[in-house]
């Protein structure tokens, strides 16, 4: 990983830009459809995030994010096997999930199955209007294998996902804006620009408090509220005892860091 783009047969492209890492699924024929190789691929970049980056930007090469589990390459699995291949599926969305700084995916295109089980691993998502979300696992006698039971329905409620896996319902890019499928909409092609000024922005803010975004506020916000309550306090006061959220607060006093105004 450096500040070269990856050859065109890779199934990544990773490229890395001051403190932005951008990595591209790699496969716009098959409209980056999710196979072992980019799965792998992806829990080796996430694995070795390097120290300089602040943030990571996961798009797709093409006009698509991502079509899902690739089934031209399903072969026949018993059960351990199909279990064994799920739970590493679930090993590298953590990863992603879990990374060291935030991850922000910028959607278009086809964002379905596993592709969309992929996209709920991340912080923030950008879509554009071209974006189309859906779970045809249920038509195809599957299940969600990636993640994505417990994922997606966080974002938009079980009752939702249970209508898109058992009637094939698919949701636009605006309805996936309001139902919380993402967090922004852009217009046509802005979807990752957006996301890389995004990162920009998340990548400068104190490490101290992105990690307690990104690893406490998940748990805080799923624990009773007496521990979650403790758990913020605890998270509060390391932060503030940091260097640099002492050296931020220092400067908004002294009016070097401007007031927060609507947009």
């Amino acid at each position: 990983m450096g500040n070269a783009a990856a050859s065109d047969t890779a199934l990544l492209k990773i490229e890395q830009t001051a403190a932005v890492l951008t990595v591209g699924l790699n496969r716009p024929a098959k409209r980056n459809a999710l196979n072992d190789g980019i799965i792998l691929a992806l829990q080796e970049c996430f694995s070795a995030i390097p120290d300089a980056v602040g943030a990571v930007v996961i798009h797709g090469v093409g006009d698509h994010f991502s079509s899902g589990l690739d089934l031209s390459e399903l072969t026949e699995r018993d059960a351990t096997e199909g279990l064994v291949h799920s739970q590493m599926w679930h090993r590298v969305f953590d990863r992603i999930q879990y990374c060291r700084v935030p991850v922000i995916a910028a959607l278009k295109g086809a964002v379905i199955g596993g592709g969309l089980e992929l996209a709920c691993a991340a912080h923030i998502r950008v879509a554009e209007p071209s974006a189309y979300f859906a779970l045809p696992e249920g038509q195809r006698g599957i299940f969600v294998g990636g993640g994505g039971s417990v994922r997606l329905p966080r974002l938009i409620g079980v009752p939702r996902m249970a209508d898109m896996m058992l009637t094939g319902r698919v949701y636009s890019a605006t309805e996936g804006a309001a139902y919380g499928f993402s967090q922004y909409l852009t217009d046509e092609g802005g979807a990752l620009a957006k996301a890389l000024e995004l990162a920009e922005r998340v990548a400068a803010n104190a490490p101290l408090t992105n990690f307690a975004v990104l690893q406490a506020l998940p748990m805080i916000a799923e624990a009773n509220p007496q521990t979650g309550l403790l758990m913020e306090s605890l998270m509060a006061t390391v932060a503030q005892s940091d260097k640099e959220a002492k050296k931020r607060i220092r400067a908004f006093l002294d009016r070097k860091t401007a007031k927060v105004k609507p947009t």
